[in-house]
């Protein structure tokens, strides 16, 4: 049933969206088409937070807001959108109202069926994950769209999966680590039914494009919120799915004689404050195979008693050939991980030995800081002791390491005009009198 939230109502207002957000919506009106911001903008409005985008959902088909917008793209699969490009980097997505495909209201029971119906604002409504995700905000009368109960549940702090819970994870599993997320980031519980179908289809992740979950993990671990993601997705075995290399293993004792789950639950709490403080402070956070080299410091503490380990030259080579053949055979494949980004969690985690029987209180011996992986295993060296010893690292050594990332990037060589012109017309330059290369 369809609920008109009334300006004097709710909290949100036209001046709260971006501008490229309400060009777009009113353009769309100008022309006679319906436009509503939709999804986690509405949602982070109401909640008083910054929304990271603006969506916006239309009547408008594809070609119809292409024809539009001459700054624009249409991309996907599954289903058409469009995005608006503007001079400030800028992407505004906008897509076409759906509506529930059959696979959806009583088709069989498949993985991410298609769903290419053009539908109306209920309809695209009920097709969304969650209640608190499905609302609409109309900016002609300024009223929020709820046709779910989503206010009702944004107000109790309540994620809730639409329709059937059971029935709508199996079409797409990804929706519990949604509700996960929301859940932690929001501070919001999650509905018993929906809780209680996530903790009895956490197996169905499996089924998922493993670059898919890798991308939706990373979400959660860049999120500023990763340790309460972790200890709740721990409870309803999602993490276990997504990093079996831990099955069975939470209880495990470590070398110092804590267990992995109290290890791994220090190093989320860490890789939260060195984010937030990367945020605050301007600079980059660290890249993708340095954060999940350091979730896989207890696993390789467990597989290859990595802490007592005091190699060098041979038998340093074996040992990383032995991590990434389990790499290769596990958490690689697992979240479809580049070549590279395999290579470099396998050089950290090899050479955290090195780092840990050539300590001392000064400083490092010399022929070790002069090894190029010296840096960034440093690093990672610094953030396991503060997790686990709660020696927290210096601000100054983050920054230094933010430096050695810039300067490393490769840089685009210029090309002489002798190899620009090879195999190439000559074109003239800017001055007058001579056509290809040619004086007149």
């Amino acid at each position: 049933m369809e609920n008109i939230i009334e300006p004097s109502e709710h909290p949100i207002r036209p001046d709260m969206i971006d501008d490229e957000a309400l060009y777009v919506m009113r353009k769309l009106n100008r022309a006679g088409f319906s436009s509503y911001l939709v999804g986690g903008g509405v949602r982070d409005l109401y909640l008083g937070k910054t929304p990271k985008d603006f969506d916006i959902s239309t009547d408008a088909r594809p070609g119809q807001i292409r024809r539009l917008f001459n700054n624009s793209r249409t991309i996907g699969r599954r289903f058409r959108l469009v995005q608006v490009f503007f001079k400030n980097r800028k992407t505004i997505e906008v897509s076409t109202l759906r509506s529930l495909s059959e696979h959806d209201i009583d088709g069989p029971e498949a993985i991410l069926a298609p769903n290419n119906t053009y539908g109306t604002p209920d309809e695209d409504a009920l097709r969304r994950d969650l209640t608190i995700n499905a609302l609409f905000y109309e900016i002609e009368n300024r009223t929020i769209i709820d046709y779910v109960g989503g206010v009702d549940d944004l107000d109790r702090g309540i994620v809730r999966i639409l329709g059937s819970p059971e029935r709508r994870i199996t079409h797409d599993p990804v929706r519990m680590m949604r509700a996960v997320r929301h859940s932690v980031r929001n501070n919001f519980i999650i509905e018993e039914q929906s809780w209680a179908a996530i903790c009895k289809n956490h197996h169905l992740l499996r089924l998922c494009p493993p670059s898919r979950l890798r991308d939706e993990t990373l979400k959660d671990i860049y999120s500023s919120a990763a340790a309460e993601w972790f200890e709740l997705s721990l409870d309803g075995n999602l993490f276990t799915e997504l990093f079996p290399i831990y099955q069975g293993h939470m209880t495990a004792v470590l070398h110092d004689g804590g267990s992995c789950r109290e290890h791994l639950a220090k190093i989320f709490s860490t890789i939260d404050r060195l984010n937030k403080q990367a945020v605050a402070s301007g600079n980059h956070r660290q890249p993708d195979y340095f954060l999940l080299a350091f979730l896989l410091i207890p696993w390789a503490d467990l597989k290859f008693n990595l802490f007592e380990q005091k190699l060098k030259g041979p038998q340093l080579y074996q040992l990383a050939k032995r991590i990434r053949e389990e790499i290769n055979g596990t958490i690689g494949p697992d979240f479809n991980l580049r070549r590279s980004s395999r290579q470099e969690i396998t050089t950290l985690l090899a050479h955290l030995p090195l780092l840990l029987q050539n300590q001392t209180q000064k400083s490092w011996p010399k022929w070790l800081k002069r090894k190029s992986y010296f840096k960034k295993c440093r690093l990672l060296y610094l953030f396991y002791r503060e997790a686990v010893e709660g020696i927290e690292v210096e601000d100054e050594i983050h920054q230094a390491s933010d430096e050695t990332i810039e300067r490393h990037k490769p840089r685009q060589q210029k090309r002489s005009k002798k190899s620009r012109r090879k195999g190439r017309p000559a074109f003239s330059g800017g001055k007058q009198g001579g056509v290809f290369g040619f004086k007149r």
